[in-house]
């Protein structure tokens, strides 16, 4: 099924989506805030999707057992990759907003349980992509429950960056450490750990770079799934990179903490920030490397800029 996110309405002007961040301590701070959203949208004849950890789960459903309104999801079927979730939440309230119904969700990310600072820098780009996919996406809602036991200052203020509103005592405010009208500051991608191979590369190296990036990952440990899946990802990350970048680039492999990576480089600019996180149109011609690679890989990692090019890795869990 193709999903897409639906324009706005005829009529009135209904509120803008409401993107909120709830820094919370503690169970009951969790219950007492995600409930009292939950029963906004109820009395509001809204459906509800709630995405969180098992265990906050497990305490949401004991509050509201029966509740037809409310749909629990279990996030793990999006995969590990970040880059899966926009068009996941597109998905998932689509199909509760049938008829044009409005929408609040709830999504907790794990952020505790990143799986490396590469995943943890995805988490968050993610939270702050959510404000551009759903800008005209008039008829939903979205609260961000965070746990803030730790009193983390840095954490809590890198997050906070990304959303508009932040909730307390049950209320919504403006929230004046949201990044408005700002591009995104990414991290510093870290450098390659030894031993890296590099390979210069222009058209016709198609077979030459999957042929490489093979090898390199079989011993490397990837398993055979996940092989095949890097050779379709490699394929058309490379074709991208040769069509748009120039003619020409630089692919580079190594091995980190478990995890096989796989750089392009090249001089082309990728303009739009959404590329590859949202489901390609049925019969659309084009556009479809960035998504294959989001949905292949566990990781994928883009810097763009018209002045220094573009970097595209692509992360392979490995077995050793």
């Amino acid at each position: 099924m193709t999903t897409t996110v639906p324009p706005a309405s005829s009529g009135p002007a209904p509120a803008p989506f409401r993107h909120e961040l709830y820094p919370y301590r503690g169970e009951q701070e969790f219950l007492s805030g995600t409930l009292g959203f939950i029963h906004e949208a109820l009395e509001g004849g809204e459906a509800v999707v709630v995405a969180v950890p098992s265990a906050k789960t497990a305490l949401l459903r004991g509050e509201l057992a029966g509740e037809g309104a409310v749909t629990f999801i279990d996030t793990a079927t999006a995969g590990p990759n970040p880059g899966r979730l926009v068009a996941a939440w597109a998905t998932w309230m689509t199909e509760r907003g049938e008829g044009n119904r409005p929408v609040r969700g709830i999504g907790e990310t794990s952020w505790r349980q990143a799986r490396n600072p590469a995943h943890l820098a995805e988490l968050r780009y993610h939270e702050w992509l959510l404000n551009r996919a759903f800008a005209r996406s008039t008829a939903w809602s979205m609260l961000c429950p965070y746990d803030d036991t730790d009193q983390d200052p840095e954490a809590l203020a890198a997050i906070s960056r990304c959303h508009p509103l932040i909730r307390r005592n049950d209320k919504n405010a403006p929230n004046e450490d949201y990044l408005a009208g700002e591009d995104y500051v990414f991290e510093a991608l870290a450098g390659p750990r030894a031993p890296s191979f590099e390979l210069r590369y222009t058209r016709g190296d198609l077979a030459l770079i999957r042929s490489k990036v093979s090898r390199s990952a079989s011993e490397a440990g990837v398993p055979e799934g996940g092989l095949a899946q890097l050779a379709v990802a490699v394929t058309e990350i490379a074709t991208n990179s040769i069509r748009h970048g120039g003619g020409h680039g630089t692919l580079r492999t190594w091995t980190q903490n478990a995890t096989f990576l796989c750089e392009f480089r090249d001089a082309g600019y990728i303009s739009d920030v959404m590329a590859g996180r949202t489901r390609p149109s049925e019969g659309q011609i084009g556009g479809r490397g960035l998504w294959l690679a989001h949905q292949l890989c566990d990781l994928v990692e883009i810097r763009s800029t018209r002045d220094h090019g573009t970097i595209i890795r692509l992360h392979m869990d490995a077995e050793h």
